[in-house]
C-alpha cells in the first residue's frame, strides 16, 4: 500500500539564500527579489513597506540570482542559474503580471569536477558577457550580441584550481575578472584577467596581488569613479586597484554577506557570522582612494544576503534566523545600536529536528521544531489553522443570531451585542468592570426573535423582526419610526446596511426600504416567482453606507440572483444546480476584486467574481467546507477584510496574491459569529457555539500558525514526554568568544509555557547526538535517555561517548544511570522494553537491569556490526531499519531465541542517507544528501536467499530539499468520516525551513492523480522554461532516472489556481468533469 506516495508542501521554504534590488517590474518601481532556494519572491518597495507581487516555484535549486540591464532596455532582467546547471533570463510582463523567459539553456559540461566552493555566476557591468565558474579549472563565457541576446557559450581554461571568488571589475575597456584563489601551499592571492571574446581566451590583466590574509574569501568590485576591488579577509580588509593599495585591520570575523549602499560604491554594509553589521567606508579625494574606515552599526540575524533598498532601509536575508527589514539610524539607541528592526519574516530553517505532539489534546498534531542556528536558534510551534484566543465566555443556549452595534456613528468601538433567540432578543453590553452584562435598548422589541440589526446613519439603529422594521435612536435609545409588514404576511429573511434595508416576506415578496433621519421609506416592492432563502446588500462599491447591488438566494429553482438598487431590477440569474438551497449569500471584496460568495445547506461554498458595474458573475468555483449549513459574515483583522464561514467546520476565507484561500479555525462547530470590537476586547469576535457565547481574538490570518520561542542558542535535538508534560532538548550554547570551547546542554522545558525548568551541562568536548523518552520492561517510570559523543580535535571519528538516563523529579532532571560507549551514540530507540543504540558502525541493544543495591544500570545484550556509520535508526516490532552514512538502507531483525541481531536485507546502492522512516511492515522511506527521496521494499516472497536479501528500490523522487527528519503524524484534524482520514501521513522538515507531508495513497487514487499530473505538466509551464519532469527526476553523481511512485502534490494542487479555461482544457484531456477534478484535488489539500 505504501508504495504510492504523494509529496506536498505544508510550509514553503523560508530560508533566504539570495536577494537583489533593481527596477524589475517597471522603470520607475524599485523591487526586492528574494530567492528561497527553490522559490522566487518579487516585492515592490512602497512607502508602507514591502508589498509582495509574486511568489513562484523554480524547478531547480537557485545557485545564482542577478539583475542586469542590457543595452537599450529601460528595466532590469533577472538571470538565474540552478545547481543542476540550467540557466534562464527572465523579464517581467506588466500586463499579465508574470515572468516571461527571454533566454534559457543548459551550461553543464559532459566532464568536469564540480567546484568545491559552490558555483559562481557573474555578469559584466557593461553587459558584454556572463561568466560562470561551475567546474574546477574552467571559466564558462556566455557572450551578449549588440542587441542584448545571448550567443553560444564557450569555456576558457583557468589555471587556478582552488578558486574562492571571481568578480567582474568596473570601468575596464575589455571585460576583466578578478580571481581570488588559494595555491597548493594554502596561501591566497588575487589575479586579474581580460576576457578576449575574439580569441576565446584570457589575456593577463592589469594587476595582481599576492599573499593576502589567510581568511580572505570575498571580493567586492567597486563601481566608477573609484573602480578597483575590496578583498575581505578575517583579520584585514584590503582595497586594491591598478594604482592603489590600502589595508585596515578588523576584529576577527567571517564576513558572510555584503550590500552596497551608494551608487558610487563608497560605502558597504558587511554582515558577519555572529550577526554583526559593519559599515565599511572608502575615503577618497575625487577619484583617488585615501583610506578605509570601518564602524560597527549593530546586530541583526546572521545574514546570508544584504540588500540596501532606499532611505536607510535594508533587507537582511538569513538562512539561520528570521529575515529582517531594518532601518539604519543616524544616532544610536540606548544600547549603542544604529540598527532598528522594522519587520521580521519568519524562517523555520534549518529544521535540524522536530517532534509531532498534540499539546491541546484535540486530536490535532502540532509540530515543534528545532530551528535556526547559533545565536538565532529557537523552537517553533507550528500548527494548522487559525486559533481563537478566548477572552471571555458566558453560557447561553439556543442562539439564533448575533450583531454588534455602536452607540453613535463616530464611536471607534462597539457598545452593544444583540443576541437573538427563538422567542426573545437580549442585549449585552460591557459594564465598567469590563464584564458583559444585560442591558436594554428601549426602542427594540425584546420579546420576539430578531432577524437582523445594524448601525444606521444619523446615530440610529435598525432592528428587523418577523412583523416590523424599527428605527431607534442610538443615543436616546427610543423608537423613532416603524415599518409594519402588510397584514397576513411575515418577514422571513432580512438584511440591512447603514442606509438600506432589504427584506422578503412569504409569497416571494421582496421589499426595499431606505433609512433617513427618523424616517423609513418603502422605495420599491416586487414579487418573485419563488420564496427567498437568503439576502445580502453589503456595500462593496465606493460608498461604504450604500449598495448599488442586492444578491438574493432562491428556493425551488435553486438560484442566486443579482438585482440593482434602488429599482430592484433583475440583472443576473445564476442557476446553482443540484437540490440544496443557498442558505447565505455575501457580497464582498478582497484585494480590490469583488466576489459573490454563496453558501449552500450541505456545507458547500460557491464563489464568483462579480463585475460591480454590470452585475455579471464569472469564474465560478465550488469548495466543500463542511457538511452543515454555512452562515457567512465579514470581519476585519489587521486592517484587511476577511469572511468567517460558520458551520461544523468553521473556516476563514481570505485572499493572498489575488487568490481566495480557506483556513480552518481551531474550534469545533460554530453556529454564528459577529465581529465585536469593544474597548475592553479590541478586534475581537463574538462566537456562538453549543450552549455558549465566547468572545475571543483571532490569530494572524494564515494557513499555518507559527509561535516562536527564542532560545539564543542552537537546539539540536528535541523530544516530548507526555507523562511529565515536558520537552527534553539538547542544545549547543552560544559562544561569546572564539577561545571558549563549545558547551552542550540537556535542558528540560515545560510543554505549555516553554520555560526552562532544569539544565544538565555535558562535559567539555561532549556533544549530545540523540534524545529519547522511553520506559523499560518491569519498570513503570518514564525516562529521558541521551546519547553523546566526545568530539576531540585530534580524532577523525569519536572513540567514546555516553548514554545518560534521566528521570524527571520535582521538575528537575535527575541522572539515574550512565553507560560509557566506544563511539558516538547517533541514535536511540525504544525496542521491546529495551534500549537500542547506534554507536559509530555498530547497532547495540541494552537491557535495563536491577542491581543488588536496588539501583539500575544499562547492560549490553547483543549487537550488530557491518555499517560505515549507523546514523538513523527506526524500529517496528522486531525489525530494525538502519540509514547508513553511505551504504543506503539496511533491514535487521532481532531474534529472541538466540538473543542476536542479524541482517535480513539491504539496498546495495550507494546512497548517503540523511533520514529514514518505516512506512509499513514492508516499505521503508529514506532521504539522501543529493536532495532525493527513495522508498525500498522488503522482498519476503523472493525465490532465492539472494533475492530475499535485497531491498528493492520501488520509488525515487527529487525533492530538491535536504531532509533532516521524518515523523509519523498529521498537521490537520483527522475526521474519521472523510476519505482523507484513512490515509497515513509522514511529516518531514528540511534545512531550508520547509515542512512537507508524504501521504501513502490507495493505488486507484494514485493512478488517477498520476494522469492528472502528466496533463498538468503540459498546461503549466515552469518558470524560465525549466522542465518539471527533469526537476523531479532522481539525481545523484552517478545517475539520473525519472521519478517513479512519487507524485508532486504542489503541482497537482496548483490545478485549483488555474483559470476556468485551463481547467476545462485539463478536464477534456482527462475526460473528467471540472467539478469532479476540483473536488478530488480539494480533498488532497486537506492533508496538510
Amino acid at each position: 500500500m505504501s508504495s504510492w506516495n504523494y509529496v506536498v508542501t505544508a510550509h514553503k521554504p523560508t530560508s533566504v539564500t539570495h536577494s537583489c534590488v533593481g527596477n524589475f517590474t517597471s522603470p520607475q518601481e524599485l523591487n526586492l527579489i528574494v530567492a528561497k532556494c527553490t522559490r522566487i519572491e518579487i516585492h515592490l518597495l512602497t512607502p508602507q513597506g514591502l508589498q509582495p507581487m509574486l511568489d513562484v516555484p523554480i524547478y531547480g535549486r537557485i545557485a545564482t540570482l542577478e539583475l542586469f540591464r542590457p543595452h537599450g532596455e529601460t528595466q532590469d532582467f533577472l538571470f538565474i542559474v540552478t545547481e543542476r546547471h540550467k540557466f534562464c533570463v527572465l523579464q517581467w510582463d506588466a500586463e499579465s503580471s508574470e515572468l516571461v523567459t527571454r533566454a534559457m539553456g543548459d551550461v553543464s559540461d559532459r566532464i568536469g569536477r564540480p567546484t568545491d566552493n559552490g558555483q559562481i555566476g557573474i555578469i559584466d557591468p557593461d553587459c558584454r558577457l556572463i561568466g560562470l565558474h561551475l567546474y574546477d579549472g574552467l571559466f564558462k563565457v556566455i557572450p551578449f550580441d549588440n542587441k542584448g541576446q545571448l550567443k553560444e557559450a564557450f569555456n576558457i581554461r583557468l589555471e587556478e584550481l582552488q578558486v574562492l571568488d571571481i568578480k567582474f571589475l568596473f570601468g575596464c575597456a575589455k571585460p576583466t575578472i578578478a580571481v581570488l584563489y588559494q595555491d597548493n601551499k594554502d596561501a591566497r592571492h588575487v589575479k586579474t584577467y581580460e576576457v578576449s571574446l575574439k580569441d576565446k581566451d584570457f589575456v593577463e590583466g592589469p594587476w595582481s596581488q599576492n599573499n593576502l590574509d589567510n581568511g580572505a574569501d570575498l571580493l567586492i568590485p567597486v563601481p566608477p569613479p573609484l573602480c578597483g576591488v575590496l578583498i575581505i579577509g578575517e583579520e584585514t580588509i584590503v582595497y586594491c586597484s591598478a594604482n592603489a593599495f590600502k589595508a585596515i585591520p578588523i576584529r576577527p570575523s567571517i564576513t558572510k554577506a555584503y550590500g552596497r549602499v551608494d551608487v558610487d560604491g563608497s560605502r558597504y554594509l558587511l554582515g558577519d557570522h555572529a550577526g554583526l553589521v559593519h559599515l565599511l567606508v572608502i575615503t577618497h579625494e575625487k577619484e583617488k582612494v585615501t583610506g578605509l574606515k570601518i564602524e560597527l552599526l549593530g546586530e541583526t540575524s546572521i545574514a546570508s544576503t544584504i540588500s540596501y533598498l532606499d532611505n536607510a532601509v535594508v533587507f537582511v536575508g538569513s538562512s539561520y534566523g528570521d529575515s529582517q527589514l531594518v532601518k539604519l539610524n543616524l544616532h544610536p539607541d540606548a544600547k549603542g545600536s544604529y540598527v532598528e528592526v522594522l519587520e521580521r519574516y519568519t524562517n523555520l530553517g534549518p529544521i535540524v529536528d522536530f517532534c509531532v505532539v498534540d499539546l491541546e489534546r484535540q486530536g490535532q498534531g502540532q509540530v515543534v521544531t528545532c530551528s535556526g542556528a547559533f545565536k538565532d536558534g529557537s523552537l517553533r510551534i507550528v500548527r494548522n489553522g487559525i486559533g481563537i484566543n478566548e477572552q471571555a465566555s458566558v453560557e447561553l443556549e439556543g442562539i439564533k443570531g448575533m450583531w454588534s452595534l455602536k452607540s453613535s456613528v463616530d464611536e471607534a468601538f462597539d457598545t452593544f451585542l444583540v443576541v437573538s433567540f427563538i422567542s426573545e432578543t437580549r442585549i449585552l453590553a460591557m459594564n465598567l468592570e469590563d464584564e458583559l452584562e444585560e442591558t436594554e435598548i428601549e426602542g427594540f422589541m425584546s420579546q420576539v426573535q430578531t432577524l437582523f440589526c445594524h448601525d444606521a446613519v444619523y446615530n440610529q439603529l435598525v432592528q428587523v423582526t418577523s412583523n416590523s422594521v424599527r428605527l431607534v435612536s442610538s443615543t436616546t435609545r427610543e423608537l423613532r419610526n416603524e415599518w409594519h409588514a402588510p397584514a397576513g404576511f411575515t418577514v422571513n429573511v432580512a438584511t440591512a446596511n447603514a442606509s438600506q434595508v432589504l427584506l422578503a416576506t412569504g409569497g416571494g415578496h421582496l421589499v426595499y426600504l431606505e433609512i433617513g433621519d427618523g424616517k423609513l421609506t418603502e422605495v420599491q416592492h416586487t414579487v418573485l416567482e419563488y420564496e427567498v432563502s437568503c439576502l445580502d446588500i453589503n456595500p462593496i462599491g465606493d460608498n461604504p453606507n450604500y449598495s448599488q447591488l442586492a444578491s438574493v438566494g432562491m428556493w425551488t429553482d435553486i438560484s442566486v440572483r443579482i438585482f440593482s438598487l434602488p429599482e430592484l431590477t433583475l440583472i443576473t440569474k445564476e442557476q446553482l444546480g443540484g437540490e440544496i438551497i443557498p442558505r447565505s449569500v455575501l457580497l464582498c471584496s478582497f484585494e480590490g476584486i469583488s466576489y459573490l460568495l454563496c453558501a449552500l445547506g450541505d456545507g458547500h461554498l460557491l464563489n464568483f467574481q462579480l463585475d460591480t458595474t454590470t452585475g455579471q458573475l464569472k469564474d465560478r468555483k465550488k469548495v466543500s467546507l463542511g457538511t452543515q449549513p454555512i452562515t457567512l459574515r465579514t470581519f476585519s483583522s489587521k486592517s484587511a477584510t476577511h469572511v468567517f464561514a460558520a458551520s461544523d467546520r468553521p473556516t476563514v476565507i481570505y485572499s493572498s496574491n489575488k487568490k481566495l484561500l480557506y483556513s480552518n479555525v481551531n474550534l469545533k462547530e460554530v453556529s454564528y459569529m459577529c465581529p465585536f470590537n469593544s474597548a475592553a476586547f479590541p478586534d475581537s469576535l463574538a462566537i456562538a457555539r453549543e450552549g455558549e457565547l465566547t468572545i475571543g481574538t483571532i490569530d494572524d490570518i494564515q494557513k499555518l500558525h507559527i509561535r516562536t520561542i527564542p532560545l539564543g542558542e542552537h537546539a539540536r535535538r528535541i523530544c516530548h514526554q507526555e507523562q511529565t508534560r515536558t520537552f527534553g532538548i539538547c542544545s549547543l550554547g552560544n559562544q561569546t568568544n572564539a577561545e571558549e570551547s563549545e558547551m552542550h546542554f540537556v535542558r528540560l522545558l515545560d510543554d505549555q509555557s516553554f520555560e526552562f525548568m532544569s539544565t544538565y551541562p555535558l562535559d567539555a568536548f561532549e556533544y549530545a547526538c540523540s534524545i529519547l523518552s522511553c520506559s523499560f520492561t518491569d519498570d513503570k517510570n518514564v525516562y529521558y535517555c541521551v546519547g553523546t559523543a566526545y568530539v576531540l580535535p585530534e580524532e577523525n571519528e569519536p572513540t567514546k561517548g555516553r548514554i545518560l538516563v534521566f528521570i524527571v523529579e520535582d521538575a528537575k532532571l535527575q541522572l539515574i544511570a550512565e553507560k560509557e560507549t566506544k563511539g558516538a551514540v547517533y541514535s536511540l530507540n525504544a525496542f521491546n522494553g529495551k534500549l537500542l543504540a547506534a554507536i559509530n558502525q555498530k547497532i547495540q541493544l541494552y537491557k535495563w537491569m536491577l542491581r543488588d543495591d536496588g539501583t539500575r544500570e544499562l547492560q549490553s545484550e547483543c549487537g550488530h556490526h557491518g555499517h560505515i556509520l549507523a546514523l538513523y535508526v527506526q524500529t517496528r516490532g522486531d525489525f530494525i531499519v538502519v540509514g547508513d552514512l553511505m551504504k543506503s538502507i539496511s533491514l535487521l531483525i532481532y531474534k529472541h531465541e538466540e538473543g542476536a541481531i542479524e541482517e535480513r536485507a539491504r539496498d546495495y546502492n550507494a546512497n548517503w542517507m540523511s533520514a529514514v522512516e518505516i512506512l509499513d511492515d514492508d516499505t521503508y522511506l529514506g532521504a539522501e544528501n543529493n536532495f532525493n527521496l527513495l522508498t525500498v521494499k522488503k522482498n519476503s516472497e523472493g525465490a532465492t536467499d539472494e533475492e530475499r536479501g535485497r531491498l528493492e528500490v520501488v520509488g525515487e523522487y527529487h525533492l530538491g530539499e535536504f531532509v533532516n527528519r521524518f515523523c509519523h503524524g498529521s498537521l490537520v484534524m483527522r475526521l474519521p468520516d472523510s476519505e482523507i482520514g484513512q490515509i497515513p501521513t509522514v511529516i518531514f522538515g528540511t534545512v531550508n525551513g520547509m515542512i512537507g507531508v508524504i501521504a501513502s495513497l490507495p493505488q486507484e487514487q494514485y493512478v488517477f492523480l498520476e494522469k492528472l499530473q502528466s496533463s498538468l505538466r503540459k498546461v503549466i509551464k515552469g518558470v524560465g522554461g525549466l522542465s518539471h519532469e527533469q526537476w523531479r527526476s532522481f539525481n545523484n553523481e552517478k545517475r539520473t532516472v525519472e521519478a517513479r511512485n512519487f507524485l508532486d502534490g504542489d503541482l497537482i494542487e496548483s490545478f485549483l489556481d488555474l483559470s476556468r479555461n485551463k481547467m476545462e482544457e485539463i478536464s477534456k484531456s482527462m475526460n473528467v468533469q471540472v467539478e469532479e477534478l476540483c473536488k478530488k484535488v480539494e480533498e488532497l489539500t486537506r492533508l496538510h
